[in-house]
């Protein structure tokens, strides 16, 4: 029997889609789901690419069916469910076999299991682009010893998405390294949705737009500064019909946002990290409040509603322009931490790799990356403090205050736009407010504070006598 080049292990929605794309990509791949049936039904509907897939109905027969040194994904639920396929899998495997975890981990148990591998080799990748990233090219955040990723690097870059013929996989580092950009990946991810939700709930509710108009606004930003395929999105969400009813659907949906956590693990690290992302933070603690439909209800009939409509205090560009500013301010909060990570882990982390990578195939891809790559390899200052950015920011940031001050005025919260600001504002601030929590320390705990006319750090008031 011909042995596959690859194994993959879970067959759901995800892991079928990249099983399809590696066959697609002309390599044989064997494939093992715990429900049979899943795997025969895959195998089935695999069409013209079931030729290069070897459906297999048991671990062992899993294992027999892949060339030497193995080389198995595991498309599984984050937690538990890997370890448990680790444990399941390793009795099995010879020394110098791969497991790679495709999934969402968080970046510390895949340091975990990087360390305890053994002579099983391990690695932890990041993928990201949904299902149809998936199916048709991902981008792809490897973390592991650069020696495995060498091994399976020709069929991860032929996968991936491309960007001007670059494959949009790469390297990250050792152990969770992989992971942990994922999760910054993730982490921005929510903080670009929140500010573009933002500025959906100004169009509607303090302009007066309805769904139409707003999916053409939204059309015509992706025409622009701000073309991304969230921006993209958002206009075909706008636009959409309900099929069960024939209202606009996003009349029908609920306003309460999921979320499976790896936006909250970026926000917990960025802490950790001594690294500031407060729109990620904005964007997180915004979900978890959308969730809170009753108590908001309660606060509605409590207080009454704000009054919102705004009339012409605010134009389709001045959003365009706030949206710019956050987005700026948002990614280089996002970078600015991922190189407090490299510096705290000693890993590499490829600053301009990682934005080249975010260029195509994953959710966040925006026309942006491409300057923030050139950027970022010219200099490792605060994305906001590079060129093109600066200048940009120079243009934006009084209309991103025009938006966030109106807003308050009449009701309409905009936690992430309003961090965005006030990120700003701090960074440009060269004498700030800390001076008197110092004070405040030394005052309660003794903790000593620095001067600025003398050297050292444990000088006290006069409250200390």
């Amino acid at each position: 029997m011909t042995t596959s080049q690859i194994g993959l292990l879970g067959l759901g929605t995800m892991g079928a889609a990249l099983a399809l794309n590696i066959a697609n990509k002309g390599f044989r791949i064997a494939v093992f789901n715990r429900t049979t049936q899943v795997t025969r039904d895959f195998a089935v509907q695999a069409g013209d690419l079931a030729a290069r897939i070897t459906p297999t109905e048991g671990l062992q027969d899993f294992v027999a069916a892949l060339s030497r040194p193995r080389a198995i994904i595991l498309m599984v639920p984050a937690g538990q469910a890997v370890d448990d396929q680790i444990a399941a899998l390793t009795p099995l495997l010879d020394a110098g076999d791969l497991i790679i975890d495709a999934g969402n981990a968080d970046f510390h148990d895949t340091n975990r299991r990087a360390a305890a591998a053994g002579d099983v080799r391990f690695m932890g990748i990041g993928v990201s682009g949904g299902e149809d990233g998936a199916r048709h090219g991902p981008s792809i955040m490897a973390g592991g010893d650069r020696a495995d990723w060498d091994r399976v690097a020709p069929i991860l870059t032929a996968i991936a998405a491309s960007h001007d013929g670059v494959p949009c996989a790469t390297w990250m580092g050792p152990a969770g390294a992989g992971h942990f950009v994922k999760a910054v990946h993730n982490g921005i991810e929510y903080a670009d949705m929140q500010m573009i939700a933002e500025v959906y709930g100004i169009l509607r509710d303090g302009m007066g737009l309805d769904n139409a108009a707003i999916a053409k606004t939204f059309r015509t930003w992706n025409d622009g500064a701000l073309a991304s395929y969230l921006i993209e999105i958002s206009g075909h969400v706008a636009a959409a019909t309900d099929t069960l009813t024939g209202q606009p659907l996003l009349d029908i949906i609920t306003d309460a946002a999921g979320q499976k956590g790896t936006g909250r693990w970026t926000a917990i690290e960025a802490q950790h990290l001594g690294a500031p992302v407060p729109v990620i933070e904005a964007a997180v603690a915004a979900r978890n409040l959308s969730s809170r439909r009753d108590e908001r209800a309660q606060g509605q009939a409590a207080f009454g509603a704000a009054p919102q409509a705004m009339g012409d205090a605010l134009t389709a560009t001045d959003l365009e322009r706030a949206l710019i500013a956050g987005k700026i301010i948002c990614y280089a909060q996002g970078f600015a931490m991922i190189d407090a990570a490299a510096r705290a882990f000693d890993w590499p982390l490829p600053l301009p790799d990682i934005a080249k990578v975010w260029r195509a195939g994953c959710i966040i891809r925006s026309v942006m990356l491409d300057d923030m790559a050139t950027a970022l390899a010219r200099s490792d200052a605060n994305l906001m403090l590079s060129a093109p950015f600066t200048d940009l920011l120079r243009d934006t940031h009084v209309t991103l205050r025009k938006v966030v001050a109106q807003a308050a005025l009449h009701g309409l919260p905009v936690p992430a736009l309003s961090s965005a600001l006030a990120y700003f504002d701090t960074m440009r601030t060269h004498r700030g407010t800390a001076n008197l929590l110092q004070g405040q320390r030394d005052f309660f705990g003794r903790h000593g504070f620095e001067r600025l006319d003398r050297d050292g750090t444990d000088f006290h008031g006069p409250w200390a006598d």
